[in-house]
């Protein structure tokens, strides 16, 4: 537990440093061109408030917001968010600041796309490195120095959907499903053949304040070994099979940096798994484009722990290419460099301790 307490701690003080050096270099650039405010102002909108806009009119750095698109929400949070961005001045219409008593109507277009059935938004975004987190995905990992596999493919199916979202209590609010399919095969066989698949269903509870959110969740996972790769091996199979429930806070200090952590428990288990595991991280997701408008860069990192394994951190690292546009929305689509030290998550094999690395494809809905 103490080596899970200061990897986190090195993890928060890279943040913080990240965090300095990256707001010295902003401020020492010059003010960006107006399609490009645009678009960050656009991206906060919509991650954070859930209001969808694609054609701010931003002009000479100047923003004006159309009072009755703010409606339900927090103005002062809003511009304060905003004005994160550097070299952008926003100004809103003084409707909007309470000179008349009488309510302003929305338009159907602007409502919050994070409310209601099947929103548009997620309220918790999905966790970059953590090798469990439901998505599409396809990579080749190449082990180090193991006895059994060299060459991996990995492909997850899966996905984290928001069925119903509402707001209550000053919060946003949203119930869904967490499911995925994560199977390895080894590449070194004649046949690719399927060592191992996990199933895992869930469902998370969401909850967001400005730019704080959490997910309260319980979930099933299975695991299940291919049968060529049985036939080939005769490795004695363990039928691991487990519910647990776990909670994570989330924080976004900055439009380009989040931290998180959280804990679990395992409730049931085949066989018997000590109860506690611990799980923490740091995002950083460019706030502007490199090479070409349409990629920014990624970097994360995923530490996880669990008196299982006597409370050894497994590290989860990836760094890439994220693709944004108005045509993919909320959607994220990411080519990363991918590297693993630590525990297996492959359930046959949590046992065994694996390193590896490679590049690999990420889609999330």
């Amino acid at each position: 537990m103490k080596r899970f307490v200061a990897s986190m701690s090195i993890v928060i003080l890279i943040a913080a440093v990240l965090s300095s050096s990256l707001n010295s270099s902003t401020v020492a650039a010059s003010r960006p061109d107006d399609r490009y405010l645009a678009g960050y102002a656009a991206a906060i909108l919509e991650m954070r408030f859930g209001l969808t806009r694609g054609d701010l009119p931003v002009e000479n750095g100047k923003l004006a917001l159309d009072p009755t698109e703010l409606e339900g929400h927090n103005v002062e949070e809003v511009l304060a968010s905003l004005d994160t961005i550097e070299g952008l001045e926003v100004t809103v219409a003084e409707a909007l600041t309470g000179a008349s008593d009488a309510p302003t109507p929305v338009a159907e277009a602007t409502l919050p796309t994070t409310a209601g059935w099947l929103p548009k938004t997620v309220l918790f975004e999905p966790l970059i490195a953590d090798p469990r987190w439901p998505h599409f995905s396809g990579t080749v990992q190449f082990y180090q120095d193991d006895d059994e596999l060299g060459t991996v493919g990995a492909a997850n199916f899966g996905a984290a959907l928001p069925f119903y979202g509402w707001r209550g209590m000053g919060l946003d609010w949203q119930v869904g499903l967490h499911a995925g399919v994560f199977s390895i095969f080894d590449l070194n066989a004649s046949s690719s053949d399927l060592v191992n698949s996990d199933f895992l269903a869930g469902v998370p509870l969401d909850a967001r304040y400005g730019t704080v959110s959490a997910q309260l969740r319980i979930f099933h996972q299975s695991s299940h070994l291919g049968d060529e790769f049985l036939l080939r091996n005769r490795v004695d199979r363990i039928n691991l099979s487990y519910e647990a429930v776990d909670l994570k806070l989330s924080l976004k200090p900055l439009d380009w940096l989040r931290v998180y952590a959280g804990g679990g428990a395992i409730i049931r288990s085949e066989p018997d798994l000590d109860t506690w595991t611990a799980q923490g991280g740091v995002e950083i997701t460019g706030p502007g484009p490199i090479f070409h408008p349409l990629l920014y860069p990624v970097l994360a990192l995923d530490v996880q722990s669990s008196e299982e394994a006597d409370w050894t951190v497994d590290y989860s690292a990836r760094a890439g290419l994220e693709v944004r546009s108005e045509w993919l929305g909320s959607r994220r689509l990411q080519v990363l460099l991918e590297y693993y030290n630590g525990s297996s998550p492959n359930g046959q094999f949590f046992e065994r301790g694996i390193e590896y690395f490679g590049p690999g494809l990420h889609f999330y809905f």
